[in-house]
């Protein structure tokens, strides 16, 4: 069935889903009963938006190249405010 409404969008209605029982145990030990529907909502739209940041960075990665890790690091280094990799991150980071 296609829809065109987002993850989140339209009208709520009811779907059956198989869970393991020590799962729905956590889960209605986490939610209550009557919160378990948004908390399930909430972890998928969750996932949704991973899977498709995933298929972003694949195809990113297919049209200009794999990810220079060492780059990465710097610049991640730089954000953080690494003292000690700052000054090897800027370097690292201009070079990148």
């Amino acid at each position: 069935m296609a829809t065109s409404q987002a993850p989140g969008e339209g009208p709520v209605r009811p779907v059956s889903v198989s869970l393991h029982e020590g799962t729905i145990a956590a889960l209605k030990a986490r939610t209550g009963k009557r919160g378990m529907s948004a908390y399930v909502e909430t972890l998928i739209q969750r996932q949704l938006e991973r899977d498709r940041l995933h298929e972003l960075i694949e195809d990113a990665e297919t049209e200009h190249g794999s990810v220079d890790q060492a780059a990465v690091d710097a610049k991640r280094a730089i954000l953080r405010g690494d003292a000690a990799g700052s000054a090897d991150a800027a370097g690292s980071a201009d070079a990148a």
